[in-house]
């Protein structure tokens, strides 16, 4: 089986970067409204996976960068019991399910049950250098090789292009 990861290190970034344990701002239900003072804002941490096209990064094209949460299915289970029942993890493989796409360990990528979840439905938005500081002291870290970046970039692309129509053309008998 081909991996899905390749090594690489220092700060350069790339779409399909995994950059675990980033600080990601958590905001609360009672944000505010614009003008009101909302206090000190907190930050979590996070694994996170690059969006950004590799191309806007190399070109400092952005004054942000965005990326989605990755996570364990363990982990993501924990958070989202209905993922644990039997066929939960199929349809996503399949890409039957809106938001989430799979990716293969980077270390055993034949072993369904170590496969990650990216949740496409929360991105986070962090300044470069920030993001650049991360890689580089992550020193060897994981970047997604080459069909796969091309397949996780389209299955993000799917998920925001969806349309839902009001009615359709009905079913042929």
């Amino acid at each position: 089986m081909k991996p899905f990861w390749i090594r690489t290190e220092g700060e350069s970034l790339a779409q399909g970067d995994f950059l675990p344990a980033c600080h990601v701002p958590l905001f609360g239900e009672d944000l505010g409204a614009l003008g009101e003072d909302v206090g000190e804002i907190e930050l979590g941490e996070s694994d996170l996976i690059i969006v950004t096209q590799s191309c806007d990064l190399e070109n400092d094209k952005v004054s942000l960068v965005a990326l989605c949460p990755i996570h364990s299915l363990s982990e993501f289970e924990a958070k989202n019991p209905a993922y644990a029942r039997k066929g939960a993890w199929e349809t996503v493989r399949k890409g039957q399910q809106a938001g989430l796409h799979l990716l293969g360990s980077p270390t055993n990528p034949s072993e369904n049950r170590k496969a990650l979840v990216v949740d496409f439905g929360l991105i986070y938005s962090l300044p470069p250098p920030y993001v650049r500081r991360r890689a580089r002291e992550l020193g060897s870290r994981w970047r997604l090789d080459s069909p796969f970046l091309e397949h996780f970039s389209q299955a993000l692309a799917r998920y925001f292009m969806r349309v839902g129509l009001p009615s359709s053309i009905a079913p042929f008998k």
